[in-house]
């Protein structure tokens, strides 16, 4: 019975411990395994005192154990013990780590997340997120490997005398071609169809608003120099031209800026970058950003906007759930580096 493990596991240790008072006893295999047995079963019941009991004793946790104490610590809202067990997440050995992490302790951890208010629960968590995600770099973001329809030399860009069609942006205009135009994406081709249909005249000038002038500028350089290799965007002017990609349905130049924002991700600039990646429909940046989160988690806690993004009400206004995404994120993560690596 659990109560005849339990004593037993006490007569050891009033024998293990006889001339030290400090520290967890020295146990037995054997004992261990039995005390383990009751932990277990103390944890299964809903017993958490005696369970951090028999922790306090050097019984080693498995993660079974851990996590559905911490999942009867926080539904009795006993925080000091939460963060005991959170603290003490480390000494879990990493071949341990299973699917049940993967669908119940991470779900449990998020859940703790979203609503403690302690700091050094917090800390906790981030600490744990971290570990868990891994050393291994984030994962790169691949390129859009596309050979644009048609390419013109780069001396008809903005060309007056050999256009056939014009943009006005930002009160100035723009000069190009409709034959590279209408084959560089479906949006363009909409544009300027839409536009002859209405006024009749497909020499009318097309007017592009949101977009500044040298934004662009650089997006024509994309199609007529038919790609990214002999251009020089600057940092500050990547997120803007994600932006006009997407909006122009220039899905290899979108890519590229995902990338080159990837490069330049920082602490100061990652939340930013990231509501910029969710609302321009840039998903591969937004998974970046993702687990730069969870790579630099603490760090970030540290920020009001980074607190703003996953507990303020502007992020579900704009339709965002971050700590949905960083959970599944890591998820994902968790499930490809420790389980489905050993099967």
């Amino acid at each position: 019975s659990l109560e005849e493990i339990l004593a037993e596991g006490v007569e050891e240790s009033d024998t293990s411990s006889q001339g030290s008072s400090e520290g967890p006893v020295r146990l037995s295999r054997t004992r261990t395994k039995a005390l383990q047995e009751a932990m277990y079963y103390s944890a299964e019941h809903g017993y958490l005192d005696i369970t951090m009991e028999l922790r306090a004793l050097g019984v080693p946790w498995k993660l079974h154990i851990w996590i559905e104490s911490l999942r009867t610590s926080f539904s009795q809202s006993r925080y000091s013990v939460v963060q005991s067990l959170l603290k003490d997440f480390s000494s879990i050995k990493e071949e341990e780590y299973n699917e049940e992490l993967v669908t119940e302790g991470l779900q449990l951890m998020f859940d703790i997340l979203k609503t403690s208010k302690n700091d050094s629960v917090l800390q906790q968590l981030a600490t744990i997120f971290t570990h868990c995600y891994g050393t291994s770099p984030i994962p790169s973001i691949p390129e859009i490997r596309k050979t644009l329809p048609a390419r013109l030399d780069p001396h008809f860009l903005n060309n007056k005398e050999m256009s056939d069609v014009t943009f006005l942006v930002e009160g100035k205009l723009f000069y190009a071609h409709k034959v590279l135009l209408v084959t560089a994406s479906n949006r363009f081709k909409t544009l300027m169809t839409n536009k002859s249909e209405q006024d009749g005249d497909s020499s009318k000038t097309i007017e592009i608003s949101d977009i500044k002038y040298h934004i662009f500028q650089m997006l024509m350089q994309y199609l007529y120099y038919g790609g990214t290799e002999s251009m020089e965007i600057p940092t500050a002017d990547i997120l803007q031209l994600l932006s006009a990609a997407n909006l122009f349905q220039l899905d290899a130049l979108q890519r590229h800026c995902e990338i080159l924002c990837s490069q330049t991700l920082s602490v100061e600039s990652a939340v930013n970058t990231y509501k910029y990646a969710k609302i321009h429909n840039a998903p591969e940046l937004a998974l970046f950003c993702e687990g730069f989160f969870l790579k630099h988690m603490k760090a970030l806690l540290e920020q009001d906007a980074f607190r703003q993004l996953i507990y303020g009400r502007s992020s579900k206004v704009q339709g965002l759930d971050p700590l949905q995404d960083l959970q599944s994120t890591l998820a994902e993560r968790v499930h490809s580096v420790y389980v489905t690596s050993r099967v």
